[in-house]
């Protein structure tokens, strides 16, 4: 005797209910029901997608793109600044001549294990707030710090200038390298030999 024949025999006293065809058609109905929900579900999906799609398009593809004011060369200015996310941002404002100006920036940060990450949002904003030191054509040398402009061309003893900062309840120590890139922190003049 066969697999096949052992199993007719050994369920062949076995039979359906009646009220098993009553539980299949009512299954039948609730399928048909949940399937309806189910492509309504997926329309609901694609119209949001889409919609999505829409505004990131309509918001620049790739990042995020803010318009604020800032302080560059001690005057507010309106800027549109685009973050890509990767530690990198691109932005455009109008100076005091009308000229549109461009800057971009960014950076890595070094995770516990040694691994590059790029830099946040908040990072590249306190990049974008710290004080520069310009050089002009005339040769002067101005540090901006929000709405403050300060001319430390006569300030510097061996190529080397102290400039402290304050505003409202901040203080910066500015330490300048003529040429040569400066450093700050909010505790003390870095010494000149420990940067560049």
């Amino acid at each position: 005797m066969t697999n096949k024949e052992k199993y007719k025999q050994a369920f062949s006293a076995i039979h359906a209910s009646n009220d098993f065809s009553l539980e299949v058609r009512q299954m039948e109905k609730m399928s048909k029901k949940y399937r309806f929900k189910g492509v309504a579900a997926a329309a609901a999906v694609c119209i949001m997608l889409f919609g999505s799609a829409t505004a990131v398009y309509a918001a620049d593809v790739g990042g995020i793109q803010r318009t604020l004011q800032l302080w560059i060369h001690g005057d507010q200015t309106e800027a549109t600044i685009w973050f890509d996310g990767n530690g990198q941002y691109d932005m455009d404002y109008t100076d005091e001549d009308g000229t549109l100006q461009q800057r971009s920036g960014g950076g890595v940060a070094f995770a516990a294990d040694g691994s590059e990450i790029p830099v946040t949002e908040e990072d590249l904003m306190a990049q974008l707030t710290a004080p520069e030191v310009v050089y002009e054509d005339d040769g002067t040398v101005w540090v901006y710090w929000f709405d403050q402009k300060m001319d430390i061309t006569d300030k510097f003893e061996n190529g080397v200038c102290y400039v402290k900062l304050v505003r409202e309840e901040e203080t910066l120590y500015l330490t300048v390298q003529y040429q040569n890139g400066y450093a700050l922190s909010s505790r003390k003049y870095p010494a000149p030999d420990t940067f560049n």
